[in-house]
């Protein structure tokens, strides 16, 4: 380019001599100048005229031919042009790539536009799931075309971290788990996924755990009456008392077992109840705190309580129950003797909340997100030793996914626990006169 604006200057140098030497010969200096510079400007305009002609005329022209700095601009914009393409190029051949591999995917995949739910695209699953038809359904809301109030109330909401259940419009008989993901600004895709299979074994497992623990509970009621038996009587049965008592409390273990498992299968499965009663907290927490003592014994728990006598919560009295009575027993049973443990149940933020604070062991970061799964211990020998289950904190987190609340837990180790159930704030309610 620079040599290119090299020879135009000399080209202008050399019309600028010729006019003046024209002038020379002619004496009249200025006609002859204007008359080299109109020439010069006719070239240029007419280079101008050739441009836009190439420009309209699409890829399909090759660049003019020309001379001096107008072959270069032509040169630098057909090598520009070339470029645009290859990326473009490039860029529909990515497209096409992403295309074929939602495509290819078994999740339903829709494509909305910017800011909006119209649709632009979507795979073939998403036609199987959600009975989208091309090209009647291009450019319609989603909203019309998936009517189910549970997925406009999640439309409204506007919280996508969490997933929608619902019916598939096309099959009642297929279960979807629709999800809306933003990207790229305002754009969002909706990802349904056919979960029929993992909710058949999902109730497949719910059953098995439910008859099992069924079968169990009697032969384990037999053997819990023969060993009362065996440890009462006289004579040889005297030689065998440790053994027995042994015995009899891997029995008791069994039979607590069996009772959680009976009592998470049933939160698993049944409906959660809409008319739920006010259920009176601080009532509750007294008759936890008169059976924590009674349990605790000689080991000399410090036990600290701050109730709001006027707050109450609506739910189901035995889940809540079953929920805090797990908290407070399992801080007892891993408190050191003479340890402290604090209940409280007030507003925190305008949410009822009901924590349980203990001076015990602590729990390292990297078990907190398993704590609540089934059977899960971060100690098994010491919770055996305590006679823990494994299944206290998945049931306090089904009682709290029920009652439209979650569980935090805040702990150290060698600094104590703390575990709160936080309730949506329209769970609260004031207590009734006593």
């Amino acid at each position: 380019m620079n040599d290119a604006w090299q020879a135009e200057i000399r080209k202008v140098l050399v019309l600028l001599a010729l006019a003046l030497l024209a002038g020379f010969v002619s004496g009249r200096y200025l006609p002859m100048l204007l008359l080299v510079t109109a020439g010069y400007l006719a070239w240029h305009l007419y280079n101008v005229r050739r441009l836009l002609v190439w420009l309209r005329a699409g890829k399909g022209f090759e660049p003019p031919e020309s001379s001096g700095v107008w072959d270069a601009i032509y040169e630098d914009i057909y090598r520009l042009q070339q470029r645009n393409r290859n990326r473009k190029r490039n860029l529909r051949r990515l497209l096409k790539r992403f295309h074929k591999m939602t495509a290819a995917l078994p999740d339903g995949t829709v494509e909305l536009r910017s800011g909006g739910e119209e649709i632009e695209w979507w795979n073939s699953a998403a036609s199987r799931l959600l009975g989208l038809s091309y090209p009647r359904d291009v450019g319609q809301r989603i909203s019309t075309l998936v009517r189910h109030p549970a997925f406009q109330h999640y439309l409204a909401e506007g919280d996508f971290d969490k997933a929608v259940e619902m019916p598939s419009p096309a099959d009642e008989n297929i279960t979807l788990r629709l999800r809306i993901i933003p990207y790229s600004g305002n754009r969002r895709l909706l990802i349904a996924r056919d979960m029929t299979r993992m909710q058949s074994l999902e109730r497949t497992r719910q059953d098995f755990v439910a008859n099992a623990s069924h079968e169990l509970r009697s032969p384990l009621t037999v053997l819990a009456g023969y060993l009362e038996t065996l440890a009462s009587a006289e004579g040889s049965c005297r030689d065998y008392q440790p053994q027995l008592r042994i015995m009899q409390t891997q029995t008791e273990r069994m039979n607590r077992i069996v009772e959680d498992l009976m009592l998470l299968s049933q939160l698993e499965s049944e409906i959660p109840a809409v008319d739920a009663a006010p259920v009176p907290v601080p009532q509750l927490i007294d008759t936890l705190l008169e059976q924590a003592r009674e349990l605790d014994g000689v080991d000399g728990h410090e036990f600290v309580v701050e109730v709001d006598r006027g707050l109450c919560l609506r739910g189901r009295e035995p889940e809540i129950y079953s929920a805090f009575s797990n908290l407070v027993f399992n801080a007892l049973r891993y408190t050191p003797a003479g340890g402290r443990i604090t209940l409280r149940w007030r507003r925190e933020e305008g949410v009822p909340v009901f924590s349980v604070e203990d001076t015990g062991a602590g729990i390292a970061p990297h078990h907190l997100p398993r704590l609540t799964e089934r059977f899960y211990r971060v100690d098994a020998g010491r919770s055996r030793e305590h006679g823990g289950t494994g299944l206290g904190l998945a049931i306090v987190k089904h009682v709290l996914m029920r009652h439209d609340g979650r569980l935090l837990i805040d702990s150290e180790p060698e600094r104590g626990s703390t575990f709160s159930c936080r309730f949506d704030a329209a769970r609260a309610v004031d207590c009734p006169p006593a």
